[in-house]
């Protein structure tokens, strides 16, 4: 909707921005104007002056400045639209309407928000009845007073099918059916009844405050513990947060966000004083939500429960939110103590023991990179190979090219210095037992085999430079191959510098560009000045590969590929795990000397698959 610069004036005009203003902020009258201690930034002295003559405010302590639009924006982080629709609806103005379906829906919408509004009027008044003492009880076992009960406003679902239906007939039981408090069956021969039954009814509001579906929480025994609304015209679970009206003002006050499992966890951190919370509504944290959160801060803290499951939710959301991240979007986490939730914490501890978990959140990158290396057991050079492709796939996922970049780097940083660095070890040299003792037949057996020709010929002092120029000249061929080994290429050891200048500019353009094809990676090569360098490499030194020929089928040509420096990085995993099993049998360690020998089969066979390779048509 395009709304006119001159009807937005109009309503500037109508707007007095300092009653907008005063619900969130004490206002001290200075002549004309209004000051008061500014709500984006913490201070002791008021430096946030309001001029209701000239509609708008300014902060001369952190700048912020604006009008009444962009209070309701930035201070409670309602969208543009929705500001204007509050502010209009104040000034007694009517929001121009695209079209007429528009304009019907919208007031469909706002005809269902009455309705919604009328039931939990009529629940609050069934948790303070006389059937709402077992509830009441229920309450104050979980430590929510009754300021809690009146500020969430909490209800009570009486637990009989058609209560709700009886109770509020003259709304009309379409109505009903259509905002989700009545089932209508689907046979359609029998009639409707009540959605929610036997449950504490806790109301989830939009942005504005107006309430648009329920969350019902058992009581006793049954399944499902919680049961929210369906979607409805009014309510989309996977878009709406929880709390979303009350935080948004708090989180710009106390310049936070915390994201929590469940509405409890955030009544529970409310009665410890800490009102910038939000909840999913009982899902996996979604894109839309993410993006709900980054308009309130730029990097919402998120506070799981300290269980499998809220270790689990909390890695989906950090992959979820990698595409989307950003210079000023990320996330950060704390990890509650085991089996706690916030509420629990609260409970146990108070506000200070919250606050000192809250004090120290962990950066997304580092929660990633503790779940992939802490996911199995790192004893064999497959599992740190399988480390490190998890790393560089997350890496992959993020959309901003220079935060791709830095991810990457960091990660593979980490590995290395956790497990020491890349090394292509050369099997020239090695001593080789001439024959071996089996205790287990307790007879001396032959020594293994030599390596195959065409296997030292390639495994000779880790990669050669033909083979090198084989594998850079492919992955310019066959571009769609980089993705999921661009960070293998980039680690390769290229030991010529032209080679190794090519190999860097491929590795670029494919941090950069992740969808590339061969006719775009070759552009971007030539205008980086490589294109001498791409013509060296299509010399190939005899060795041919299918991935060196234009015509292979790239379906051919990629797996090729893949299996090639697959096994290259492999057999740099082997070498660095052999130097170390040769060092203990040196130390007189005994069972050095089977994994040695176990090392040197496993490298034999990756350089007979290699070699393999060489030489197909």
């Amino acid at each position: 909707m395009t709304l006119s610069p001159a009807w937005l004036d109009e309503l500037r005009a109508r707007t007095l921005l300092s009653s907008v203003i005063a619900p969130s902020v004490k206002l001290i009258r200075a002549g004309r104007e209004f000051k008061a201690c500014c709500p984006f930034h913490n201070e002791k002295t008021p430096s946030f002056t309001i001029n209701d003559e000239k509609g708008f405010y300014h902060c001369f302590g952190c700048g912020a400045h604006g009008d009444a639009i962009s209070f309701l924006v930035d201070n409670r982080g309602l969208p543009f639209m929705d500001a204007v629709k509050e502010l209009a609806g104040k000034a007694g103005m009517d929001v121009p309407a695209p079209d007429p379906r528009a304009r019907e829906r919208s007031e469909r919408a706002a005809d269902l928000t009455d309705v919604m509004a009328a039931c939990q009027r009529w629940f609050a008044e069934q948790l303070h009845g006389i059937d709402g003492a077992a509830a009441r009880d229920y309450l104050a076992a979980r430590g929510i007073s009754g300021a809690q009960v009146t500020r969430f406003g909490i209800g009570l679902a009486p637990d009989n099918r058609g209560a709700l239906k009886r109770a509020l007939a003259d709304l009309g039981e379409d109505k009903l059916v259509e905002t989700g408090m009545l089932i209508r069956p689907e046979d359609g021969d029998r009639a409707t009844y009540d959605r929610f039954r036997g449950r504490l009814m806790i109301p989830i509001r939009d942005q504005r405050g107006r309430v648009i579906a329920f969350g019902g929480r058992i009581l006793g025994e049954g399944e499902p513990k919680y049961l929210n609304s369906p979607d409805t015209p009014l309510f989309d679970k996977g878009r709406t947060l929880y709390n979303i009206d009350r935080a948004g003002p708090a989180s710009r006050q106390a310049r936070r966000l915390i994201v929590v499992e469940g509405y409890m966890d955030v009544i529970g951190l409310d009665r410890a004083g800490i009102g910038e919370v939000v909840a999913p509504n009982g899902t996996a944290v979604t894109e839309a939500q993410l993006e709900r959160m980054w308009r309130l801060e730029p990097a919402p803290i998120l506070c799981f429960d300290g269980d499998a499951a809220g270790r689990k939710a909390a890695i989906r959301a950090a992959t979820r939110a990698l595409p989307h991240l950003g210079p000023e979007r990320t996330l950060r986490f704390v990890e509650l103590p085991a089996g706690q939730d916030p509420d629990d914490l609260v409970r146990s501890g108070g506000r200070q023991a919250v606050e000192d978990l809250l004090a120290s959140p962990e950066p997304l990158d580092q929660r990633l990179w503790r779940h992939e290396r802490d996911a199995q057991p790192l004893t064999t050079p497959e599992a740190r190979a399988g480390l490190r492709q998890r790393l560089v796939e997350h890496a992959q996922s993020i959309g901003d090219p220079e935060l791709r970049r830095l991810y990457r780097d960091q990660w593979l940083n980490q590995f290395n210095a956790e497990f020491g660095a890349v090394r292509y070890a050369s099997p020239t040299g090695q001593r080789r037992p001439q024959n071996r003792f089996d205790k287990r037949t307790g007879r001396w057996l032959p020594p293994a085999p030599p390596a195959s020709a065409a296997a030292r010929r390639i495994g000779r002092g880790g990669i050669d430079t033909a083979t090198a120029r084989a594998l850079v000249h492919g992955f310019a061929l066959y571009p769609e191959a980089l993705p999921a080994h661009v960070e293998q290429l980039a680690h390769l050891p290229i030991a010529d510098k032209a080679l190794s200048a090519l190999r860097d500019r491929i590795v670029d353009a494919a941090l950069a560009e992740p969808a590339l094809d061969r006719q775009k990676l070759a552009t971007i090569l030539q205008a980086a000045g490589a294109a001498a360098a791409l013509d060296q490499a299509r010399q190939t030194g005899g060795i041919g590969f299918s991935f060196t020929r234009s015509d292979t089928a790239p379906d051919r040509a990629v797996r090729d590929l893949g299996i090639a420096i697959d096994a290259l990085s492999a057999e740099e995993e082997i070498g660095a795990a052999l130097d170390e099993a040769t060092e203990r049998l040196q130390a007189g360690e005994d069972t050095a000397f089977d994994e040695q020998q176990r090392l040197h089969g496993e490298r034999e066979r990756i350089m007979q698959r290699l070699a393999s390779l060489a030489g197909t048509d």
